[in-house]
């Protein structure tokens, strides 16, 4: 599974690590294209995950974009239904949505109105909370307003249930991934750097995040099943230490970016 941001040439100095240029990612959706692969959208490996739906197609691939960038509704769009590929998109509420507010730093984005389009083109739309948080950070108040605000505006917006979230950063934990189930999704998508398999965790299903400096040679090696680690696996002692440092600073200072 892959994770994209924006899509651009010159983007804003926070996300450029996160940020594929047109050209490059052009060659790497070749190379999706040429490494016979099956893209589907996350709806398709939820239900197999929890025991329900078709088969999973031979050596499936999802396709995932965080945020809402403005790109992702017009030449992204098209790039991927160029060559047929499915994808899913998840949409940061407050950063797209007039009258609310995020974390997010400031950068060019898609507008709510837009998010039909994102279906009209093939992408299956989920959430990415209000403002962008470290949900693992938050208080229970708090957290079930990130999850459930943002998955009623979008809701509003295209008319149906929206089924999937993706986690900012990827931060969760135990008590983020029952209250995703709680809010009424049925699955979520973490970070994790690594090949999602047949086992993953549908609360926290992996992903393989395309920094600028990848390349059509790292999504061919991705492709091939290699390159990196296969979920699911334990959190690190390092990451639960990262975690407890992060609530402390949210404990002082208040919510904060996760990004």
């Amino acid at each position: 599974m892959l994770l994209y941001h924006a899509v651009m040439d010159d983007p804003p100095a926070w996300i450029a690590e996160f940020t594929v240029g047109p050209a490059e990612f052009a060659a790497q959706l070749d190379a999706v294209v040429a490494s016979g692969r099956t893209p589907i959208r996350i709806g398709a490996l939820a239900d197999h995950l929890a025991g329900r739906g078709a088969p999973l197609p031979p050596r499936p691939v999802v396709l995932t974009f965080d945020d809402g960038f403005a790109d992702l509704p017009g030449p992204t769009a098209e790039a991927l239904a160029a060559r047929g590929l499915p994808a899913t998109a998840y949409l940061t509420t407050g950063a797209i949505t007039p009258g609310l507010r995020s974390l997010l730093p400031p950068a060019p984005m898609m507008t709510l109105a837009q998010a039909p389009l994102l279906e009209q083109y093939g992408m299956e739309v989920g959430g990415h909370t209000v403002t962008h948080a470290q949900l693992d950070t938050l208080g229970a108040r708090r957290l079930r307003y990130e999850l459930r605000h943002s998955k009623a505006v979008l809701e509003d917006a295209l008319g149906h249930q929206v089924r999937h979230l993706a986690y900012p950063h990827g931060y969760n934990s135990r008590a983020v991934r029952r209250a995703a189930r709680a809010a009424g999704y049925e699955s979520a998508v973490a970070v994790r750097h690594a090949l999602s398999s047949e086992t993953d965790e549908a609360y926290r299903i992996a992903r393989l995040i395309l920094r600028r400096g990848h390349t059509a040679a790292d999504v061919r090696a991705w492709m091939d099943g290699t390159g990196a680690r296969v979920a699911p696996y334990p959190d690190s002692l390092p990451t639960v230490g990262w975690r407890l440092y992060r609530r402390a600073q949210a404990a002082v200072r208040g919510p904060r970016f996760a990004g």
